[in-house]
């Protein structure tokens, strides 16, 4: 069985590669899967398996699918999670399971949501992605320049992305934890000024360890999500039979407002939470309580 303090593990996928996890939070008890952000790795916080222990509940998180320990699926959709996160349930022993996705981690909960509506019980997406539909809102409008030059960048898919994301990387993995004591010296001019409040010398920490495991074996994780994010889900969203719900704050520059605006309109029966003054850390790293309440409070309890 799985470690439950955090531990790596990894599971054999029917296409050869393997799938890195870690588990935590309650021994026994209902699962939640947890999609980290982009580029990202395994979710391994200590406050969010404290929060799972305190309700009963287990937390899976994988590294999706490129990134740190786990297989490249190259050129995979977001629907591509969900065949992944089967196998992962069933590696922990689990019918049923919750999910929620943080930043690039939205779609992914969203997909699992979807394509697996037997087996999830509840899904929320928290400052997370919506579809690239360029005829019905500009997806990039209120991000910080950051963002809007590796997204224009990521359209085009030429030589010149490839450079910016190997050298974003080779930037982060030079980066030590002793030198780096706040979230813009990881995310530049994409931390709002709320976000940069909001950041512990610990979280900051964890923020860049999550990352550089990650990255660690290169670039291909976070250029699959970009271009997953650009293209066809595989997923219809506006069709999700799932109890979800959708966070986002009006101080994001990763992924803002309009998403999670256009995500609560068009996701069927969708409970949506604006919180005013929130940015994409902050709604985040510093209420894992709230959203497990949330999702306990979708699934009607535990599942």
């Amino acid at each position: 069985m799985a470690s439950h303090d955090g531990a790596l593990d990894t599971v054999p996928l029917r296409d050869g590669r393997t799938l890195e996890y870690a588990a935590g939070g309650a021994a026994q008890g209902p699962v939640v899967v947890f999609h980290h952000g982009t580029p990202g790795s395994a979710f391994r916080s200590p406050p969010l398996f404290a929060a799972a222990a305190a309700r009963g509940l287990r937390v899976v998180s994988a590294s999706r699918s490129g990134y740190g320990g786990s297989g490249r699926d190259d050129g995979r959709d977001v629907a591509a999670v969900a065949a992944d996160t089967a196998a992962l349930l069933d590696r922990v022993g689990a019918e049923r399971f919750a999910t929620v996705g943080w930043s690039g981690g939205g779609p992914h909960a969203l997909a699992c949501a979807a394509l697996l509506p037997d087996r999830c019980a509840a899904a929320l997406s928290v400052a997370g992605v919506a579809p690239h539909l360029p005829d019905e809102f500009d997806w990039t409008d209120g991000m910080g320049p950051d963002n809007v030059q590796e997204f224009g960048l990521a359209l085009a898919a030429g030589p010149a992305y490839d450079e910016m994301l190997a050298a974003h990387r080779e930037a982060f993995l030079a980066l030590r934890e002793a030198d780096v004591r706040s979230a813009r010296q990881l995310f530049g001019d994409l931390v709002s000024d709320v976000d940069e409040a909001s950041t512990t010398p610990e979280r900051v920490a964890f923020l860049l360890a999550n990352v550089a495991h990650g990255l660690a074996p290169g670039v291909g994780g976070w250029r699959d999500d970009d271009q997953a994010f650009l293209r066809e889900w595989g997923v219809d969203v506006r069709a999700i039979p799932t109890p979800t719900g959708v966070w986002f704050g009006d101080q994001d520059l990763m992924v803002p407002t309009r998403h999670g605006e256009w995500l609560a309109a068009n996701v069927r029966g969708t409970r949506m939470t604006r919180l005013p003054g929130e940015g994409h850390i902050s709604i985040s790293l510093g209420r894992f309580d709230a959203m497990l309440d949330e999702l306990l409070d979708l699934a009607g309890g535990t599942w």
